[in-house]
């Protein structure tokens, strides 16, 4: 959802103190950015909000708002997974680390395992060693499941905008 707050794109002097103050009137596009599209358990919306100094045109509110949705997909991706009650930080480095382990294992048999990752937070960290071939099968499709899904659901969100609603006279 966009709301443009004001169409006017020049300053209107204000008197304060006897002093002229100029505030500008900008155009401020807000979009939804909640994983639902609702109220954050706290009743407050969560907002992305840029402002553009001119009228912006619909390919710059397609490049803000398709960013946002970007950016909030790698949030998720990033921060948002967790196996076994331990929370697990899927950085593209850290994707790449465990597919590269989960391969190593499925070729050899499970010749490489134990196996052993950090998960959890720099302040609280976790480690979990992986004995067995189908407990490292078990993490890694769970893990691949979830960056699948989260991006499922940011190409749906990119699909689902009707853009006719942001088009500016």
């Amino acid at each position: 959802m966009i709301r443009i707050t004001n169409l006017k794109d020049y300053y209107t002097p204000l008197s304060v103190n006897g002093n002229i103050v100029k505030i500008a009137f900008d155009y401020e596009p807000l979009f939804d950015t909640d994983e639902d599209g609702n109220k954050t358990e706290s009743n407050v919306g969560t907002w992305s909000e840029h402002v553009f100094k001119k009228k912006p045109s619909l390919s710059q509110i397609k490049d803000f708002i398709l960013s946002e949705i970007n950016k909030r997909t790698d949030e998720l991706i990033l921060s948002g997974f967790t196996w076994k009650n331990r929370q697990v930080w899927l950085s593209t480095e850290n994707q790449f680390n465990y597919k590269a382990a989960y391969d190593l294992a499925v070729q050899t048999n499970g010749a490489n395992l134990p196996q052993v990752f950090k998960f959890g937070s720099t302040e609280n960290p976790e480690y979990y060693k992986f004995n067995t071939l189908e407990e490292l099968q078990d993490f890694y499709t769970k893990a691949t499941s979830y960056v699948n899904q989260c991006l499922a659901v940011g190409w749906a969100k990119k699909d689902a905008i009707d853009w006719d609603l942001y088009k500016i006279n």
